[in-house]
């Protein structure tokens, strides 16, 4: 059996949509004990929770079946890797220390069998979002995280769960759907990577919670958005050949995404 690559990201657990968040915990998990038997590894390109902070001897409550499938992975020695997206950039240690699993802040470059991926979350990148790109600088500065960690975890979570709030209901619902080239921008980005002379064969992000396939202009890299769990459930997957968005249906298993970008 050949082995493949896969790529998930934007679970957002810890907040209900069309599941409650631990019902989509649950089909997360089948999601990759389905994908164990033919993953070559496996990629998690953040937002895996809608809040994550590490306190030093506390993490967030709840997540076990996910944990503890990921553990299983890893012990059957399955590479497992995860990125800090806008929402759980607050890792600290816990997946490298407990889960055996490395934690990437920025885009990597990587071959995977003979072809180039870049791999990230997507968060601030490319033009536009200047309000948001400011906000992380405070976010990420020691000095924000050493203050945030002195407050209780019970203030520190409500906290982060009302403000989480007032984002998404401050995101529009058009903002979901295709905004057009000069709109989008993760794939300006890639485009500008690709003018200065960086051109992997696939970018891989989330962030954008739409699944996109497109070609970008050197004719030869893809852009793909792997879209998100709590309305679509899709994923990307790397059979050796070629790199494809489908979606999880915990019913019939997977299947090939027929209307995305």
């Amino acid at each position: 059996m050949s082995k493949k690559t896969f790529f998930a990201s934007d679970f957002h657990l810890g907040v209900n949509a069309r599941l409650s968040s631990r019902e989509r915990e649950r089909q997360v998990v089948q999601w990759l004990e389905q994908c164990a038997p033919e993953a070559e590894a496996i990629y998690l390109v953040g937002d895996i929770f809608e809040f994550w902070f590490e306190y030093k001897t506390v993490v967030p409550k709840g997540y076990t079946r996910l944990f503890g499938q990921l553990a299983a992975l890893r012990d059957a020695n399955i590479p497992v890797y995860a990125f800090t997206g806008n929402h759980d950039l607050w890792m600290f240690g816990y997946f490298e220390s407990e889960l055996d699993i490395p934690v990437y802040r920025k885009p990597i470059l990587r071959e995977i069998g003979g072809k180039q991926f870049m791999i990230g979350h997507g968060d601030g990148l490319g033009p536009g979002d200047t309000g948001y790109k400011l906000m992380k600088k405070v976010f990420v500065h020691p000095l924000s995280q050493w203050l945030y960690g002195w407050l209780h975890p019970n203030w520190g979570t409500q906290l982060a769960g009302f403000f989480s709030q007032k984002s998404r209901d401050a995101t529009p619902a058009a903002e979901r759907a295709w905004l057009g080239e000069d709109k989008e921008w993760l794939l300006q980005y890639c485009e500008r990577k690709i003018a200065q002379g960086t051109e992997p064969d696939y970018f891989v992000f989330g962030h954008r919670h739409l699944p996109i396939d497109w070609q970008l202009s050197n004719g030869r890299s893809r852009y793909l958005n792997l879209g998100e769990w709590m309305w679509a459930s899709s994923y990307g997957v790397f059979d050796g050949q070629d790199m494809a968005i489908r979606i999880f249906d915990e019913s019939s298993g997977a299947k090939l995404v027929s209307n995305y970008l």
